[in-house]
């Protein structure tokens, strides 16, 4: 049984009034769970007839569903490997929803990881405008990193910095910034109990300076007329709106935006939203500021694909790296030559060499010196032993149809299990690189196929059980 500490019981009272003493029993039954569609890869309506369970569509994000009590080990569910949805709790999925993305935005998710909010505003961009991922933490901006890739994310940028450091070199370029800031976490009580013994009133005192340092930071980074939102994971009103109130009286520039969503109850400020188990949530606020001034956008809608042309899956581009002995010259025109030989077609984007890597980077990029970038764009290939080999991101950030060779296995096909594992399997077709699809829907991965066999390129530290990258911890 959980239980909660008296002074927070009082601030409980003081902010939901009649309703804290459903709210204290809705504390002792099971935290809510959820998914969201990954629309970058499939939409909602043809990937839930082929789950296992059935969900309930939540409120708090257009393509967000609860998770039946029976839907256990979704981490290592093919569909989700494959990136096609996020294990996410189903409130902390409101705020993407307030910061209302639109095809062609520069989105800043300024405190990122481990990436569930970032793959919804990806999901929203749909291939156009630009996300930026930012973690100060390295360990969890390289698990946000890997969930970039595993969602199939292009056009974007994973980095690791101070938040007052990023926005002042970035200052103006973005149309929409969310903060989701570090909290006390009350919304994470019913789902770790462990985290109330770490809560405490200084505690509180301590993030709320920490959240409005950040909120500074983040104003800098907004063009005029740019969209803010700010959001926890908590019911404090110090934390939430009390952090908002402070900001708007240091920031004139700022206004408050009007939340009008259909979730969720009125908060202190009008510019706010709260969700409580109440509410069928864990626990979320979040707020919605506006930069004043009337600005547009800069990036407009484009398509997601260049063709390349139509060569031969078997042409000299091959030999070009597998017959020389000279280590060959890793420029661009060498690079197109591989991804000929891979690829029907490929991403818009700038090819991009940096030492032995091969990158495909978002265009219209503002200069990255200094800003902790650990990956733009989409990691290709890279030289090795003399060769070029693909990457696994690449094979992760487009779909079936653009490759050239691809293994199309049954869902049920004990092969996907095996090839997850990291073991070779067979595999029908014609020698080479060949992406292994699970119902020729999106790719798990490649491998290099010879004479009957799949010899496995799943990266090594994906193999076996994912729950690193399973979860939404917020």
């Amino acid at each position: 049984m959980i239980q909660l500490p008296n002074e927070y019981k009082k601030e409980i009272e003081e902010i939901l009034g009649q309703d804290a003493e459903r709210f204290e029993k809705l504390m002792q039954e099971k935290p809510y769970r959820g998914i969201s569609v990954n629309r970058l890869k499939i939409t909602p309506e043809k990937l839930l007839p082929l789950l296992p369970f059935e969900v309930r569509r939540s409120p708090f994000y257009r393509d967000g569903f609860y998770l039946p009590d029976t839907a256990q080990g979704l981490g290592n569910h093919p569909l989700h490997r494959a990136g096609a949805f996020y294990v996410q709790e189903p409130s902390a999925a409101s705020a993407v929803s307030l910061l209302n993305v639109q095809k062609g935005d520069r989105v800043l998710d300024l405190c990122a990881a481990p990436g569930g909010k970032s793959a919804q505003i990806a999901s929203c961009l749909a291939g156009t405008g630009l996300i930026w991922s930012n973690e100060i933490v390295k360990s969890r901006a390289q698990i946000l990193l890997s969930n970039f890739e595993r969602m199939g994310i292009i056009k974007g940028v994973v980095s690791s910095l101070y938040p007052e450091i990023l926005c002042e070199r970035l200052q103006g370029f973005f149309d929409k910034v969310l903060v989701d800031a570090p909290c006390s976490g009350e919304g994470m009580f019913r789902k770790n109990p462990e985290a109330i013994g770490e809560w405490s009133r200084e505690h509180v005192k301590a993030c709320a300076e920490r959240q409005l340092s950040i909120l500074n930071s983040a104003a800098k980074a907004l063009r005029d007329g740019g969209t803010l939102v700010y959001s926890t994971c908590t019911f404090s009103h110090e934390e939430n709106e009390g952090v908002i109130e402070k900001f708007l009286s240091r920031h004139p520039e700022f206004e408050a935006a009007e939340a009008a969503e259909p979730f969720g109850r009125k908060t202190g400020v009008s510019c706010g939203v709260r969700i409580t188990p109440c509410e069928e949530g864990e626990g979320h606020f979040a707020a919605k500021l506006r930069r004043k001034g009337d600005s547009i956008a800069v990036f407009s809608e484009n398509s997601r694909y260049d063709k390349l042309p139509d060569v031969p899956p078997h042409s000299k581009a091959k030999t070009h790296s597998s017959q020389s002995k000279q280590k060959p010259d890793l420029s661009e025109s060498f690079i197109r030559k591989e991804l000929n030989e891979l690829l029907t077609e490929m991403p818009e984007g700038n090819l991009t060499v940096v030492k032995d890597k091969a990158l495909l980077m978002p265009k219209d990029l503002p200069d990255l010196t200094g800003c902790g970038v650990i990956r733009a764009g989409v990691l290709v290939g890279e030289m090795k032993k003399n060769r070029f080999e693909p990457a696994h991101s690449l094979f992760m950030a487009l779909p079936p149809s653009c490759f050239r060779r691809v293994l199309t296995l049954p869902m049920n096909d004990q092969r996907i299990g095996e090839f997850l594992q990291g073991f070779e399997i067979d595999c029908e077709g014609e020698n080479g690189y060949t992406a292994v699809a699970p119902d020729g829907m999106m790719n798990l991965g490649f491998g290099k196929c010879s004479d009957g066999r799949l010899k496995n390129k799943y990266p090594k530290g994906l193999r076996g059980r994912t729950a690193a990258l399973a979860e939404e911890p917020e």
